[in-house]
């Protein structure tokens, strides 16, 4: 904290229950300050922050709610950091369901949380936290530009064929039912890295970009657009993911209130709370303990593992048809960047159709192998390079609210 601070960025990301904020340099992505106030609005709910270069401190917000947590931020955490305080030029809040309404970072007003409040309904869980967070921080920097980037802005390039469902045309129409996708951000700056990686210009670059942690979801990016993603209406489609369902025969719920007499809510909390990698290895969500039953032998972490990585498997190989040329195939994400096996065994599925090839001393030591940025994890006689990039959305945020600052 000793050297000058520039122009910063504090980037705001709102749980129904939680904060998460980072003040950051949105030229070379140096964070100042990162933390989270969580279990907000609980007696147990606490709040913890780091300054670079120092130690994690922690401390109790019994009762607090968005407000009072940024209010906390500005006046306990910044209240003796005045220079970083009055470093911050802008902020920016990741939101993520901005409907057909963004296909780009905006600036806030009134229209635009009207906006954001009108697709509550395909967001129910995200963006009234969303909206509390905006509002929060708009009375604790009342004098900045607050900017909001959506993570279904970047699927708005889909076409028609990709986007609409096979329902009728009234659904769309006045229900705004169609494929959204989510991860926006994510696959956005993967593919932009992808595209340095390679030496070639964005334009140039046709890529499939794997954005795996608790939710996932896969993207085919054309010149830098996105043309799919397996992510639907909601974040509930596509592959296998930590307690989701992904894709799934639809007729599954009727039979399920049939024949076990369930109601549609109970149905939903088990697609999304209940299914997924939990329910198919019967021991956790996660797929750090999944890995170590696999590498012993269990068979339902077997099943696990391997039913994940066969289905994005498939969705690499059918986002060839968008495509129809892929320079590169982008893991990331919890499980993309640390989880050495599903890189493995989905490449393994991919070899024989498409030509894949890991180097699998490298693959198993990717992150010491290839550094914090990233890189290529296929050997020189792959067809196609593999690569593991760490995503960054954060940066994407804060470069997106400095582009406002005039």
């Amino acid at each position: 904290m000793s050297t000058p601070i520039s122009q910063t960025v504090l980037v705001i990301n709102c749980g129904s229950s939680s904060v998460k904020f980072a003040i950051m340099n949105p030229e070379d992505g140096h964070i100042y300050l990162s933390g989270i106030a969580e279990a907000m609005g609980l007696p147990e709910a606490f709040i913890s922050w780091r300054f670079a270069g120092e130690d994690k401190k922690k401390t109790n917000i019994s009762g607090y709610n968005h407000e009072k947590a940024l209010e906390f931020l500005v006046k306990d955490i910044l209240g003796s950091h005045k220079e970083l305080l009055e470093s911050i030029v802008a902020c920016g809040h990741r939101i993520v369901h901005g409907g057909e309404f963004y296909s780009a970072p905006t600036l806030v007003d009134d229209e635009v949380v009207a906006n954001i409040e009108k697709v509550i309904p395909f967001a129910p869980l995200h963006n009234p936290a969303h909206i509390l967070g905006i509002k929060a921080a708009r009375a604790s920097f009342p004098n900045i530009p607050h900017v909001v980037v959506f993570d279904t802005a970047f699927h708005q390039t889909m076409p028609p064929i990709a986007y609409r469902f096979a329902i009728p045309e009234e659904y769309y129409t006045k229900g705004g039912i169609r494929r959204y996708g989510a991860h926006g951000t994510s696959h956005m700056y993967l593919s932009q890295e992808a595209a340095l990686l390679l030496g070639k210009p964005l334009e140039e670059t046709n890529v499939i970009t794997c954005h795996l942690g608790g939710g996932a979801s896969v993207c085919a990016v054309k010149g830098g657009k996105c043309m799919d993603t397996s992510m639907g209406l909601t974040p509930l489609d596509g592959l296998i993911m930590g307690t989701r369902t992904g894709a799934i025969d639809p007729s599954v719920v009727f039979f399920l209130c049939d024949r076990y007499h369930l109601t549609p809510e109970e149905v939903k909390d088990i697609f999304n709370k209940k299914s997924g990698l939990l329910a198919l290895s019967g021991i956790s969500s996660d797929m750090r303990p999944i890995c170590e039953g696999y590498e012993k032998g269990d068979e339902r972490c077997t099943l696990a593992l391997e039913a994940f990585s066969y289905r994005l498997a498939k969705f690499i190989a059918s986002y060839y048809v968008p495509l129809g040329r892929v320079d590169a195939i982008v893991f990331s994400g919890g499980i993309g960047e640390n989880c050495w096996e599903a890189r493995k065994i989905t490449c393994e599925y991919l070899r024989e159709c498409l030509g894949v090839e890991l180097d699998q001393e490298v693959n198993v030591n990717a992150l010491s192998r290839v550094g914090h940025d990233g890189g290529v994890i296929s050997t020189p006689a792959s067809k196609v390079k593999i690569m593991m990039i760490p995503t960054n959305e954060e940066l994407v945020i804060a470069k997106s609210a400095m582009s406002f600052v005039k």
